[in-house]
């Protein structure tokens, strides 16, 4: 078992870094509120580190699971990064959704020191997390993804090379492109059969099993028709991935119009104080 730092202990984080104590490695965790890292500490044992480099001195391993971009320089290669003392050898696993230019600069900056690096974002929710059966979708030199595969396997389900460093936060986007369109479908095909004054049960059972299903359709369907929106990944984080999204379909020409169209209707439910709701409240804007 190995020495490893987990940087940030949000609904992803904290049970992800859960796993990895469970599976026997011996964790400090890193958290901005220093509240949370006692609890995780109180529940799953190991240690509590008072700064990102304080937690990364001797680790074998480094996973961070931060917000944004900002966030993530800051723990990597900001004052108190864990860059500056991460041992040559070792490998960072990043699990957070940023941009596909700051998972190529810090490919760059850690080949420069010597330390193994890895996008890693992840799909499944805070369920996946928790159930440590989430899809990883990783960048990164072969070498490096080889050194991070034995620690995600402690949370990961589905753990796939998919490319260099950027790769795995460009697959995301092809993630998040994919579900936006599919959370508009559903919310449209409801609202039409609820307009039909279609028994939406019924309904349900004659689509469901056939070309027309998604996850979507089979999680959410109900919950949607109930107006219950809380089941986890919020439209604020969606906003986030989606803009990450057309800012490097800019980049690269990609012409992408729906998930264009559905980031404006994601913008109107932020706008209507629905932020925190999951995702699949797009049909809140369709009218009753």
């Amino acid at each position: 078992m190995a020495k490893v730092a987990f940087i940030g202990l949000g609904v992803m984080g904290a049970p992800m870094a859960g796993h990895l104590a469970k599976a026997g490695h011996e964790v400090t965790v890193y958290n901005r509120s220093s509240a949370k890292a006692d609890a995780w500490v109180e529940r799953h044992g190991g240690s509590k580190a008072a700064t990102p480099q304080e937690a990364a001195r001797d680790r074998d391993a480094v996973i961070a699971c931060v917000g944004n971009d900002d966030d993530l320089a800051a723990v990597t290669i900001g004052q108190q990064g864990a860059f500056r003392v991460m041992k040559r050898g070792a490998v960072f696993i990043d699990h957070t959704t940023v941009s596909a230019r700051i998972a190529r600069q810090l490919a760059v900056e850690a080949k420069d020191l010597g330390i193994h690096s890895v996008d890693a974002p992840v799909s499944g929710g805070q369920a996946g997390a928790e159930n440590g059966t989430l899809s990883i979708m990783c960048g990164a030199q072969p070498a490096a993804f080889e050194a991070a595969r034995p620690y995600m396997t402690a949370y990961g389900a589905r753990i796939v090379h998919v490319g260099p460093p950027g790769a795995g936060q460009t697959t995301k986007m092809v993630n998040q492109i994919a579900i936006a369109g599919a959370v508009q479908g559903v919310a449209e095909a409801l609202h039409f059969a609820q307009h039909a004054d279609l028994d939406l049960d019924k309904v349900f059972e004659a689509i469901s099993g056939g070309a027309a299903s998604s996850w979507q359709m089979v999680n959410r369907w109900k919950t949607m028709a109930e107006d219950r929106f809380d089941f986890g990944f919020a439209v604020d984080w969606m906003r986030k991935d989606l803009g990450l999204t057309l800012e490097e379909a800019r980049t690269n020409g990609a012409s992408l119009p729906v998930a264009a169209l559905v980031d404006q209707f994601y913008a109107e439910l932020q706008a209507a104080g629905g932020g925190r709701l999951d995702t699949s409240s797009l049909v809140r804007r369709l009218p009753k």
